[in-house]
């Protein structure tokens, strides 16, 4: 069974609801997903209540670097009261996004420090957002001591450098549809030079299909041509993918991850 590590499994970007792609995920052979609770205090709400309806999902909770100028005190708060929560397995997707800009840049990068922190406290580990700010990322993450919780590089879009310097840190490289671009050889690079225990899949859904779906709305199932991409990197088989990243993921995001993919191999079987 594979893990998507990180998928938005929101209403607003399901028109049926989150059920039916949940379904065709395990269909597809998919065992326990994580929905990222960022977007508002009801989306991390939101993540975190559908985590405690379902076995096969976990949640995290943060503020995205796109919604930074939102971030105030109160919801600081609430999401203090959520990430205790059991089924909230980290923080975030949190970070900087220089490309994009929604954000003032250094009202990102407080805001990004202050998760940091924040993750840190709660002993959680942090699921990092970066695009085209790497400095920064990597110099925030060590002025906040995150390597003390580590987590993981969401949606890995950089180099074999920066890759060195992230897993220095102690995150992992989670690899999306990305991955199966066309103009992707770093991160292709990437992939294949990380070590086998530091790997994660992922879709991020709905957003970056993977060829040969590109165009369409990304979702849970997809992760198979991540995972069969990344195996033909590496020189293993799906299966070995499979069995590495799932471990990998219930070793950095804890017990009730791998409970989830327990259960789901038990209903399997």
């Amino acid at each position: 069974m594979l893990v998507d590590t990180h998928c938005h499994l929101d209403g607003r970007y399901f028109e049926a609801g989150s059920g039916p792609a949940i379904e065709r995920a395990r269909a597809a052979g998919v065992g326990a997903l994580i929905g990222i609770g960022v977007g508002g205090l009801r989306a991390a709400e939101g993540a975190v209540e559908l985590a405690h309806r379902r076995g096969d999902i976990l949640a995290t909770v943060g503020v995205h670097p796109h919604d930074a100028a939102s971030n105030t005190p109160e919801l600081e708060t609430a999401l203090e009261r959520l990430v205790v929560d059991e089924r909230v397995v980290g923080v975030g997707e949190i970070g900087l996004d220089y490309h994009y800009d929604h954000s003032p840049r250094q009202v990102q990068r407080e805001v990004f420090a202050r998760y940091v922190a924040f993750a840190v406290r709660h002993k959680k580990p942090i699921v990092i957002h970066t695009r085209n700010a790497r400095a920064d990322t990597l110099e925030i993450l060590a002025a906040e001591n995150a390597k003390a919780v580590g987590g993981v590089i969401h949606c890995f879009s950089e180099d074999r450098e920066f890759a060195r310097a992230a897993l220095e840190l102690g995150f992992d490289l989670s690899f999306s549809g990305i991955l199966t671009f066309k103009n992707a050889e770093p991160i292709r690079d990437a992939a294949a030079f990380a070590p086998e225990d530091r790997i994660l899949v992922e879709t991020d859904s709905p957003f970056l299909a993977p060829v040969p779906l590109r165009g369409k709305p990304c979702e849970p199932a997809y992760i198979v041509h991540t995972a069969a991409r990344l195996a033909e990197l590496r020189k293993v088989s799906p299966a070995r993918i499979a069995e590495t990243t799932t471990k990998n993921a219930c070793r950095r995001f804890g017990p009730a991850l791998a409970a989830a993919v327990d259960l789901c191999q038990t209903v399997k079987a």
